[in-house]
């Protein structure tokens, strides 16, 4: 019953660790364009098309900058909340990150 109590307080004590997304930009779309993530999580966004893209949040909590053909970024998630997102060079290109 001890050593049992002391692995459940030893559990309790270790630190949670960030997940990592993976979000792909190709033919012009985010895929996935809707990810669901903890806070503190983090998203690598990839360009697999032959433009630049990028990934800006609508409310600043983040951005990719611009990325070439072939390049990737990666972002941490720190806000909870919905958090929309589109390519500044192409509008149409849209996606949501909810964080909790």
């Amino acid at each position: 019953m001890r050593i049992a109590l002391t692995l459940a307080m030893l559990a309790l004590a270790l630190p949670a660790y960030a997940a990592g997304h993976a979000v792909q930009i190709k033919g012009m779309k985010f895929s996935p364009a809707r990810l669901a993530v903890a806070t503190g999580d983090t998203i690598t966004f990839t360009n697999g098309d032959s433009k630049r893209h990028t990934a800006t949040a609508l409310d600043g909590s983040f951005d990719t900058g611009r990325l070439a053909a072939g390049k990737s970024a990666t972002v941490r998630v720190t806000a909870a909340g919905k958090h929309d997102f589109k390519c500044m060079f192409h509008p149409s290109m849209k996606g949501t990150v909810t964080a909790k």
